[in-house]
């Protein structure tokens, strides 16, 4: 009977999936906090991890963090609220196997458990070239992104892609490699964000036994391990200063030098990086070397939001519905028009993945040929749902609807950071739930 392991501080929310789990035949157990999580993987053996994003003493990625540094093959599920997509794309790249949104749809958390429970372990060569579950797309933003990447490809510059969270960023950079003249070599990717300090130091460059506390064997770093191939720096901007210089130094002198090592390695590499953000201003705030910039911006490439890809939405559900399809056994053909007027309205604030996980998730409901507006998560309905224009000249009426509309606009231009949105409204942050309540907006 496989275990799984619950994390969730909603006690009433963790009853009811413990319920209906052990129904399904699973043992189960439950905690609700980080520290307890943490302890439960020192203590017990499961074979799956279930865990809330947000716990009362810190988030779900210190879990994730701490089942790395213990190097446990554990499949692990993160549960986020709908807001929270570009957190769980995060998540994934710190090693969970796949996310659900909150509220949680049992059928759906089924199949997700039976097919973490079911994965097998890819061998190193097959991650390597692995295909994305993506295309190209035909709009003018995406004619002139491939465009870049044909022309930067055969060559050996480096290369900064910039782009929001769940766009492709790192299916770009994997083209690249492909259409190289590196192809038959290693592709090796790291996410910047999820490592720090002399994990950083280690994974990239590698260590000697005894460099650290914890470091019981020499470790092979990821340009080593990219050798004659490529390494795709995801969220680079997010490298410590002290990792910055080493990582010029590498680029420059095409030297590494292992954490604890006297030994210098020769290295053969390509650099792509990624960021979600605009490294000059990092660089015009001293948070990034000026120098390491132009080094690694040879060429610049911006992946487009799916918001700004015009006609490929379309493309890109059917290639979701039928991928969904296949996978689930469903015959789904067709959206309902006003399911398709949805996703033209919808700002998509976790892009491409978000569209992925939505379109699953409504071929997962549908047991016919076209998927309804029922199908789709509420949080969904009610973000593009246009304010009311109040008739008459009631002004308190008017000035709400115009505040409504506003706060909706700032929140997804912001992808739903409440922090920033409120800042951005001039107004701290326990106005502006006051605010979410009372205009009915999801918080």
């Amino acid at each position: 009977m496989p275990k799984i392991l619950l994390v969730e501080d909603d006690l009433t929310f963790s009853l009811i999936l413990e319920g209906f789990l052990k129904n399904q035949g699973y043992a189960v157990e439950v905690v609700h906090r980080v520290k307890d999580g943490i302890k439960s993987l020192s203590n017990q053996t499961y074979q799956l991890l279930l865990i809330d994003y947000r716990l009362p003493d810190g988030t779900g990625f210190e879990i994730l963090e701490a089942i790395k540094a213990k190097a446990l093959p554990l499949p692990v599920i993160m549960m986020t609220s709908f807001r929270e997509v570009g957190t769980a794309v995060r998540a994934m790249r710190l090693g969970a196997f796949d996310y659900i949104t909150k509220p949680v749809n049992p059928d759906e958390l089924l199949m997700v458990v039976q097919e973490a429970l079911n994965k097998k372990e890819t061998p190193p060569a097959a991650k390597e070239n692995k295909t994305p579950l993506l295309i190209q797309g035909h709009s003018e933003a995406s004619k002139q992104l491939y465009d870049f990447i044909s022309l930067v490809a055969p060559t050996e510059m480096s290369v900064i892609i910039q782009g929001e969270s769940g766009t492709g960023k790192e299916y770009a950079a994997l083209t690249i490699h492909r259409q190289s003249k590196r192809a038959e070599a290693p592709f090796v990717a790291i996410d910047c964000g999820a490592i720090s300090g002399e994990l950083a130091n280690s994974e990239l460059f590698g260590h000697v036994k005894g460099a650290f506390t914890g470091a019981l064997s020499d470790k092979q770093g990821l340009f080593e391990a990219a050798q004659g191939g490529t390494v795709f720096l995801d969220e680079v901007g997010n490298l410590s200063y002290e990792i910055q210089v080493k990582l010029l130094r590498a680029l420059q002198e095409r030297v590494i030098q292992p954490l604890g090592s006297n030994k210098q390695i020769n290295i053969d590499v390509r650099v792509i990086t990624a960021t979600n953000e605009d490294l000059i201003s990092s660089v015009k705030n001293g948070a990034f070397r000026e120098d390491l910039y132009h080094r690694l911006n040879e060429f610049k490439i911006k992946v487009p939001a799916l918001r700004d890809r015009g006609n490929d939405l379309e493309e890109f559900v059917r290639h979701f519905t039928n991928l969904a399809n296949q996978e689930l056994g469903r015959q789904v053909t067709a959206f309902a028009p006003e399911v398709m007027a949805i996703f033209q309205s919808y700002h998509w604030p976790g892009n491409l993945r978000e569209l992925r996980n939505v379109v699953r998730r409504a071929v997962l409901l549908t047991s016919g040929a076209t998927a309804g507006k029922e199908t789709l998560p509420d949080e969904m309905v009610l973000a593009i749902q246009e304010t009311p224009k109040p008739e008459g000249p009631d002004l308190k009426a008017r000035q709400e609807a115009t505040e409504r509309e506003l706060i909706l606009k700032t929140l997804q231009e912001v992808k739903y950071n409440k922090s920033k949105a409120a800042r951005l409204l001039n107004i701290d942050r326990k106005t502006l739930y006051l605010k979410l309540t009372k205009y009915n907006i999801p918080a």
